[in-house]
């Protein structure tokens, strides 16, 4: 296929393909699927071999956000069944963060509800870090809080903090359809004060909420030109008492395809397969590691992942190997930018280039998600249920693809047996899955 062998020799190169050539990626057809794949993975072992990173999710404070973002569970009025708790404390979350690191995680993110972290907020979670720190050496974390106000990113940097992470989610153009109570600007805003204050940025989107392949080229294009380490793609979990909770949108097949647009528009950097990949990508899981190079390992922010030795035996048998924590995540022309970041200037790229490419970026990178952009399909958030009627009933006129999709697994796709709320580790006095 033409398309497929454009798109190899452009990742290759770190080039910038067209929206056309990206949209194109998103039409191809099932049968094409193992195609799309095999072309995207001969991109990401080009730039990560067969390494994949695992990041382990501790939730600092959990449910009770007063932001309305739509796809989340622990939004404003949610009637989700989750786990409701006020701030881990500093010895709590480092035995919870060990879990994950025992297990093999590289990578500890921290994550707590709400529009943004007080002052008050952003020295607990400082506290929280060095504890970790203290008692494990190489350990990288990240922190996911929501909206960042002036001095709280170098705070955190200054605390130990390696990374933030906050998704974009969505389209600019969509995004008040899924959250109404701050806007895409914001979110723009807390990752460029990230890569100012040389954290690693992390920034990522959700699939599934009745986007279309226009939404999901338009974000994934926005988001390389933030320049993040780390792109997390999480397909929407549709919890019972959210405003989203009858989006059932995604097959595998269409799970696939955006993994591999993501890493055909992002060919350098850290792609994560974040919330839902078991709800939507199900037995075909062992596939997206050749699209992706990144996982959480064991259970989401409020919902349970499939078991942690079930993570590490699926990456075993893929043929894939756990990143250790003297790797390098990124590739070199990254990592020499600092914090394991971006070009060196003079660094030969594309134009508009991005997603790791900017010669004058700072440093960025993560994993996690914040204030309504979280693993299991955000935290913080979700949107008044009149606009999620609204989103569901127009989605299907934006994009053929999408009504398709839509109107073959709405009933038949729904897999709500899949959807099991978190009930151990963080908050409770049960042992994590990790």
């Amino acid at each position: 296929m033409d398309l497929l062998n454009t798109l190899v020799d452009k990742g290759l190169r770190r080039e910038l393909p067209t929206r056309e050539e990206a949209l194109a990626v998103l039409a191809t057809s099932d049968d094409d699927v193992l195609d799309v794949v095999a072309a995207a993975g001969k991109v990401r072992r080009r730039w990560f071999g067969r390494r994949v990173k695992l990041n382990y999710l501790v939730n600092l404070k959990s449910g009770l956000c007063p932001e309305d973002c739509s796809y989340c569970s622990q939004r404003l009025g949610s009637q989700a069944g989750i786990l409701k708790y006020s701030w881990l404390k500093p010895d709590e979350a480092s035995r919870a963060a060990a879990a994950g690191l025992a297990g093999g995680a590289k990578r500890v993110c921290l994550v707590a509800s709400g529009r943004g972290p007080t002052d008050r907020d952003v020295e607990r979670v400082s506290d929280t870090i060095k504890a970790i720190k203290d008692q494990n050496e190489g350990v990288e974390v990240c922190a996911c809080l929501g909206l960042l106000s002036d001095g709280q990113a170098e705070r955190l940097r200054e605390a130990g903090a390696d990374a933030y992470n906050h998704n974009l989610n969505t389209s600019e153009g969509t995004y008040g359809d899924i959250t109404t109570t701050h806007t895409y600007a914001d979110r723009v805003d807390t990752v460029q004060k990230a890569h100012a204050a040389g954290l690693s940025a992390c920034s990522g989107l959700i699939a599934g909420m009745g986007e279309s392949d226009e939404d999901l080229v338009d974000v994934v294009y926005a988001l390389r030109a933030l320049d993040p380490d780390s792109v997390p793609v999480n397909f929407l979990i549709p919890f019972e008492g959210t405003p989203l909770a009858k989006e059932w949108n995604l097959t595998p097949q269409r799970c696939l395809r955006i993994l591999a647009m993501v890493r055909f528009v992002c060919p350098d950097v850290e792609v994560r397969i974040a919330g839902g990949r078991e709800v939507h990508l199900r037995t075909l899981q062992p596939l997206a590691l050749h699209l992706a190079n990144s996982i959480f390992l064991g259970d989401y922010l409020t919902s349970e992942g499939q078991a942690g030795k079930a993570d590490l035996d699926m990456i075993t048998d893929a043929g894939f190997e756990v990143e250790n924590a003297g790797e390098v995540t990124l590739p070199e022309h990254r990592a020499a930018g600092g914090c394991g970041s971006h070009a060196p200037a003079g660094d030969a790229v594309s134009e508009g280039a991005g997603c790791g490419a900017h010669a004058e970026a700072g440093c960025g990178s993560h994993a996690g998600g914040g204030c309504g952009s979280h693993e299991d399909a955000g935290v913080c958030g979700s949107v008044p249920a009149p606009a999620g009627a609204a989103r569901a009933e127009t989605a299907g006129t934006e994009s053929a693809d999408a009504e398709t999709a839509g109107a073959e697994t709405a009933s038949a796709g729904a897999r709500t047996d899949l959807v099991a709320v978190r009930r151990r580790g963080a908050g409770t006095d049960l042992a994590p899955n990790a």
